[in-house]
C-alpha cells in the first residue's frame, strides 16, 4: 500500500473571528471522505488580527491538532500571508483558500482529483462573482490588460484559490522579490495546469477587506510584478517624439510662428517626460526595496504554533522562544 500524500492547506486571516468556525466545519466535512487517501494540515496565517481570530484558531487547534497558525508581528498584507503559509507548510501538495468561503471548500476534492491526473497546478477559474457590475468589468479589464502587458504568461481569471505541487511551490519560493505576487509566479513557473470554472459564493461573515484604493494598489502591484512594458514603452515612443519635434521645428522655421502648434508640442513633451519619470521612479523604488531586502514578513513566534519547526524559522525567532504559547 502506497503511503498517503500530505496536503497543506493555507488560509490567510485578518479579523475573521466569525468566518473561521463556519469555514472549518465546511472544510472538515469536505475532507472527511478523503482521510483514507490523504493526510491534511491546515495552517492559518494570522495577519495580526485585532479581534478574537487568534483565540478562535487556538480553540479549534485544541480539538484538531492538524490545525496550526503563524502570527505576524504586524499586518504585512495578503500576499506575504500566503507566502508565509507556503513557506512553513510541509505537504506534498499546497492549497490556498480564504476563510470567507467565497471559494467553496467543497471544491477541494475536485482539485485533488485533477492533481492525481498529473496536473501541477489546479486552480479555480472565477466565471461569476457576487459584486457590483462595475467592479466585475474593472476586474475583467485588469486581467486582460495585465496579460497583454506581462513579460511572461498570465493565467486569466485566476486568484489565489489554487492547488500546486511541491515543485511548483519550491520554485515560487525561489523568487526573492520583496513584492510577492503569487498569481504571476504560478504563471511564470509553468508546468501542466488546469482551471475549474465555478461561481464565487457570497461571504459567510463580515465584509471584504478590499476597497477601491486597495484594489487599485493590488492592480498596480500586479502589473509592476509581471511587466516591464511601461519602461519599454518610453523607449518605443522616443523615436516618434524626436521626429515630431524635428518636424515642428522645421515647420516653424519655414512658415513662421504657430503658437498653438508650439504649445501643443511643449505639452506633449511635458506629458512624455512625466510618464518617463513616473515609470522610472516606480521601478527604481522597487529595485531599491529589493536591494535593501527587508523580510517580506516577520513571525511572532510567541503567538504561533507549528507541529514541525522549520530548520530556518526566519526573522522574529529566538532559540529560547517556544511556539504555541
Amino acid at each position: 500500500m502506497s503511503p498517503k500524500r500530505k496536503i497543506s492547506i493555507v488560509s490567510p486571516v485578518l479579523n475573521e473571528q466569525g468566518a473561521i468556525p463556519v469555514f472549518y466545519e465546511r472544510l472538515a466535512t469536505a475532507l472527511e471522505p478523503l482521510r483514507d487517501r490523504y493526510d491534511f494540515e491546515l495552517i492559518f496565517t494570522n495577519n495580526r488580527s485585532t479581534d478574537r481570530t487568534l483565540e478562535v484558531i487556538r480553540e479549534i487547534r485544541a480539538r484538531d491538532p492538524r490545525v496550526q497558525f503563524v502570527t505576524f508581528s504586524r499586518n504585512f498584507g495578503y500576499q506575504p500571508s500566503v507566502l508565509a503559509g507556503l513557506t512553513y507548510a510541509t505537504g506534498d501538495g499546497f492549497l490556498v483558500i480564504d476563510v470567507d468561503c467565497e471559494d467553496p471548500p467543497e471544491m477541494i476534492p475536485q482539485l485533488l482529483e485533477e492533481m492525481e491526473h498529473g496536473y501541477d497546478v489546479v486552480y479555480g477559474e472565477r466565471v461569476q462573482r457576487t459584486e457590483a457590475i462595475g467592479v466585475q468589468i474593472m476586474r475583467l479589464i485588469f486581467y486582460r490588460l495585465n496579460r497583454i502587458l506581462a513579460d511572461s504568461e498570465i493565467i486569466l481569471d485566476m486568484a489565489e484559490f489554487a492547488l500546486v505541487s511541491r515543485r511548483v511551490r519550491d520554485l515560487m519560493l525561489a523568487n526573492k522579490s520583496t513584492f510577492p505576487f503569487l498569481r504571476t509566479e504560478i504563471g511564470y513557473v509553468g508546468f501542466k495546469r488546469k482551471g475549474i470554472r465555478y461561481r464565487r459564493q457570497p461571504r459567510v461573515h463580515g465584509s471584504t477587506h478590499y476597497n477601491f484604493i486597495g484594489m487599485s494598489k493590488f492592480a498596480v502591484g500586479g502589473i509592476l510584478s509581471s511587466s516591464t512594458f511601461t519602461l519599454r514603452l518610453a523607449a518605443y515612443i522616443l523615436p516618434f517624439a524626436f521626429v515630431w519635434n524635428l518636424a515642428v521645428v522645421a515647420l516653424l522655421a519655414f512658415t513662421g510662428e504657430h503658437p498653438r502648434l508650439f504649445q501643443s508640442t511643449v505639452l506633449l513633451d511635458l506629458l512624455y517626460a512625466v510618464f518617463c519619470l513616473t515609470s522610472l521612479s516606480l521601478y527604481t523604488a522597487r529595485i531599491y526595496k529589493d536591494g535593501v531586502a527587508r523580510p517580506v514578513f516577520i513571525v511572532d513566534w510567541e503567538h504561533s504554533a507549528l507541529n514541525a519547526m522549520p530548520a530556518d524559522p526566519g526573522p522574529g525567532w529566538a532559540p529560547e522562544r517556544r511556539s504555541g504559547v
